[in-house]
């Protein structure tokens, strides 16, 4: 769970400076107060680990050359959809490191994990997928919509997207492994419920 943790993290760390730019923008309108203060925090949050002495990951170093870049470019060219184009790149980060094959093995229960390890790096990649194509859809409506338009779109598309993989994730490596335990001969299904401290079908 501790490598899935990180992934989400980093993904929040790096978001948490757009959301932030974000909402002052849509609140005074002023690029460069919103591009100043959203870089601030992007410094700040690199600073406080720092200042505890704690060690700060590359992809939060990404994160802050991402923010001090985006946030650069928008106040050159007046044009704040350049600070909403930035999460597609930790996005896409996110998306090349689920490509490992049975990444989500070890986030499953011990029956799942004997039984249907193959729909779990399935699963694995379709999470892989839906980073990638959440990374272009976030190009895409910067680009092409306005500020108002790309916060309730992403807003929306963010959280049905990953609800809907993980209800479709969580289902496919379910029902797979109860059908697959049920249809084993009698003796061999006990033995494995067994040695997994199971004694009733499968449920997790």
């Amino acid at each position: 769970m501790k490598d899935f943790l990180n992934a989400a993290k980093f993904l929040l760390f790096d978001l948490a400076s757009t959301i932030f730019f974000l909402i002052l923008f849509l609140l005074t309108h002023n690029t460069v107060l919103s591009v100043v203060l959203g870089t601030a925090l992007g410094v700040v949050q690199i600073a406080i680990p720092l200042i505890q002495r704690k060690p700060v990951h590359t992809l939060e170093w990404l994160s802050l050359f991402l923010v001090i870049a985006a946030g650069t470019t928008t106040i050159l060219t007046d044009d704040p959809r350049v600070m909403l184009i930035k999460p597609s790149v930790i996005y896409a980060i996110v998306g090349i490191a689920m490509l490992k094959a049975g990444w989500i093995i070890r986030y499953l229960p011990a029956i799942a994990k004997a039984v249907a390890p193959d729909v779990a790096v399935v699963v694995g990649y379709a999470w892989a997928a839906v980073m990638f194509v959440t990374a272009a859809v976030n190009v895409f409506v910067a680009v092409t919509y306005s500020v108002q338009t790309w916060a309730t779109f992403m807003l929306v598309f963010g959280m049905v997207s990953k609800v809907v993989i993980f209800i479709a994730g969580f289902l496919a490596i379910r029902l797979t492994t109860m059908r697959r335990v049920r249809a084993m001969p009698a003796e061999k299904r006990e033995a494995l419920l067994a040695s997994k401290g199971m004694h009733v079908q499968p449920s997790f």
